[in-house]
């Protein structure tokens, strides 16, 4: 019988090797659709292509999106899949508007098969369905099929209300940050590096924007930057009319690490960026100091603001959001602007939401669990509910270094993150209201357990902290001091990341340290330990090591050995042992994360598909 193509293109298959052992793979398949059958085929350079795979289109039951709260760990993020005849196929299109299209073809020529009722929205993995819990991968699915229409998306919060009154704001640009297209006739579609009109800025998640044919609609706010050009007098770190001698004593007055603000220089034009520090400057400036940058710009055609060579921006404020998170080059980070008065901004000086407030009259303080460098962790009771109380010690940790961490934790909620419950800054010494784990910190757990524990509950702690950590990596976070001892078991077993006093928030994967801070040198990355950077992959170096403290029962990592000793180790390409309980294929899991280059090694999200396919076997 004759069959007409009705679809052609290069995507992405998610596959596994014939041997239920071997890891999960992306691999780049040209698909054809036509009217009998689904094919898809390697291409070769100069060579035919050979044919990989073939589903009949009777088959079919089902065909829809997937959504997932976890990074997709290959080029193309728009997954669909198509179940047949038993059996999953998972396939990525490098845009929503690809997708679409094949859902919608898939869809009209599978719409009079014996289809399914209810089909799973999100993946299958770590052996379970990650929208309903299921544990048999052939389990009838949570959401209703609807052979026609399109299913679930990542939720993005709920659009403003038709009825609100829209803010309208004069002369104000934003620049579209990604492609966005539109899932209702309410939003409006973004096309990358386009100017818009904003047209209201007062909702939190959704921005309603006009395009240069005058149409309206609502936009992530996530995907759109202001585009300010020189007009920020708005913002607070501003300082218009403030010469370098007063900007001086404002800051050291002010006497907080990374204070700063934003001045005309002498030039007309051209502007300074004024920041305070109590660590020793490059040049042997002695501390406290005001260092003062000048804020330059690229003699390209679309001129690029600057202070360090490498990081470029279009604008001014993007520069200074950019500086806020990430020293890069500076010798601090721009932690608290500072009006001409002396005033730092709440906003960024500590958590200042009332709910997060805990009244110190509520709660009750137990025995001590454990200390630490920056304080002690005692049990306690709040609200009848058994909490872990973290106390800050006054001498080792400011009240901004305080609220810094706390600010951290508000931002973060996963399953496989120790939650924060609120915080007591009005108590001395301050503390940390938290999730009580009842296992304690996990290489304590693992020398307790010695012995008890089975290969997949090994594993099972390992997929925990790499959960938490694709969060985190997702959320652009990278946290800087990832080890076992800084991990905790709950009651069931389950394993969370904790402690998040070196986490910071990134906005281009990588963080350099600019006062190259104390770090863990056996859990440490060649490029944290020459160059004090660190990034999501310093993180990933850190979990294979993590791994291999579960692997050993909670021995510690280059026992025998000093750090200076463990730095010419690895610089002479030594690695940790294969630890005798690990099998084969999860050691070559942790040398994968011990790769020399930081781009060699995996993402998170990437080792979370690969261990969880050993767990599924």
């Amino acid at each position: 019988m004759f069959s007409r193509v009705i679809l052609d293109g290069t995507m992405i298959k998610k596959s596994q090797q014939k041997k239920r052992t071997s890891p999960c793979n992306y691999k780049e398949r040209f698909f054809v659709l036509d009217s009998q059958e689904l094919k898809y085929s390697e291409r070769r350079p100069g060579r035919k292509p050979i044919l990989k795979g073939c589903i009949k289109l009777c088959s079919i039951k089902c065909v829809d999106m997937v959504f997932t709260d976890l990074p997709i760990p290959c080029d193309y993020k728009y997954p669909f899949q198509v179940f047949h005849s038993n059996h999953f196929l998972y396939i990525f299109a490098p845009d929503n508007d690809c997708r679409l299209r094949w859902v919608h073809a898939l869809k009209e020529e599978t719409k009079n098969n014996n289809l399914v009722e209810k089909y799973h929205p999100q993946f299958w993995m770590a052996g379970k369905w990650r929208c309903c819990e299921q544990s048999e991968k052939l389990a009838m699915g949570c959401h209703v099929y609807d052979p026609v229409g399109y299913g679930s998306k990542k939720p993005l919060p709920e659009i403003p209300n038709s009825e609100r009154a829209l803010h309208d704001t004069v002369h104000r640009m934003v620049v579209a940050m990604q492609n966005y297209t539109p899932f209702g006739d309410r939003e409006l579609a973004l096309q990358k590096d386009k100017e818009y009109i904003l047209t209201d800025s007062s909702h939190p998640d959704w921005w309603s924007v006009r395009d240069e044919r005058g149409n309206n609609g609502f936009v992530p706010r996530t995907h759109v930057a202001e585009k300010s050009g020189n007009d920020f007098e708005r913002f607070e770190w501003y300082n218009k009319k403030i010469s370098r001698g007063e900007a001086e004593d404002v800051l050291i007055k002010e006497g907080k690490e990374g204070a700063f603000m934003v001045r005309n220089s002498r030039q007309t034009g051209v502007y300074t960026v004024s920041v305070f520090t109590k660590a020793l400057g490059p040049n042997g400036e002695k501390p406290p100091c005001v260092k003062h940058y000048q804020i330059r710009r690229t003699e390209t055609e679309e001129s690029s603001f600057y202070l360090a060579e490498k990081y470029l921006f279009r604008t001014i404020p993007e520069l200074i959001h950019y500086h806020q998170h990430n020293a890069a080059g500076l010798i601090t980070r721009l932690r608290h602007p500072v009006t001409q008065t002396g005033s730092c901004s709440q906003e960024i000086a500590g958590p200042s939401k009332d709910e997060w407030e805990v009244d110190p009259g509520e709660l009750t303080f137990g025995q001590e669990l454990g200390s630490g460098q920056f304080g002690k962790v005692l049990w306690g009771l709040w609200k009848e509910k058994k909490v872990a109380l973290k106390i800050i010690r006054e001498e080792c940790m400011s009240d901004e270094e305080f609220k810094e961490e706390a600010r951290v934790m508000m931002r973060l909620y996963h399953s496989k993150l120790v939650q924060l419950y609120g915080v007591c800054t009005q108590h001395s010494p301050m503390c940390l209201v938290l999730e009580f784990m009842e296992n304690g910190c996990l290489s304590d757990y693992l020398r307790a357990k010695k012995g008890c524990l089975s290969q997949s509950t090994m594993l099972g702690m390992c997929l925990d902290v790499t959960e938490g950590m694709a969060y985190l990596e997702t959320s652009n976070f990278i946290h800087r001091d990832l080890a076992a001892r800084n991990c905790l078991v709950s009651k069931s077993n389950v394993v969370k990341l904790s402690d998040f006093g070196m986490t910071r928030y990134v906005l281009d994967d990588q963080y350099t340290s600019s006062l190259c801070s104390k770090f863990p040198v056996k859990w440490s990355a060649p490029e944290v330990i020459k160059y004090c950077k660190f990034s999501s992959k310093s993180d990933v170096w850190s979990f294979g090591v993590l791994m291999w403290e579960v692997y050993t029962e909670g021995r510690l990592p280059y026992e025998n050995q000093s750090n200076a000793q463990v730095v010419e180790s690895l610089n002479a390409g030594m690695r940790l042992l294969k630890p005798r309980l690990v099998p084969a294929a999860v050691y070559l899991f942790m040398e994968w994360c011990w790769k020399e280059k930081p781009v060699d090694r995996p993402s998170f999200a990437l080792l979370l598909q690969e261990l969880s396919s050993l767990s599924d076997c």
